[in-house]
């Protein structure tokens, strides 16, 4: 069975470039110390308020450390992040 990690947060709109590289570069290396982790960054389209809405999505087998995992991402959006990082993790229903 496989898990997702969905993770999102806010950024100022004026940081998203910049944190978007850093979250990519984060996940590249996450998926090369992690064998079979896929990961992918996506925005919400439009803004609100000077914010846009980042989503990190990481997909991976149970039996990876999910701390490292969060560990890296979580630094990687630091820069610009504006609030709390929410974390939902959802597993496939097999069938």
């Amino acid at each position: 069975m496989s898990l997702r990690h969905y993770v999102y947060y806010r950024v100022g709109a004026d940081d998203v470039g910049a944190v978007r590289v850093a979250v990519l570069a984060a996940q590249r290396a996450l998926v090369a110390a992690h064998p079979g982790l896929a990961a992918e960054c996506l925005r919400r389209p439009g803004d609100t308020d000077g914010q846009v809405t980042l989503m990190e999505v990481y997909a991976f087998a149970p039996g990876h450390d999910l701390a490292a995992i969060e560990a890296g991402a979580a630094a990687a959006s630091a820069r610009g992040r504006r609030g709390a990082r929410h974390v939902e993790v959802f597993e496939a229903i097999d069938g």
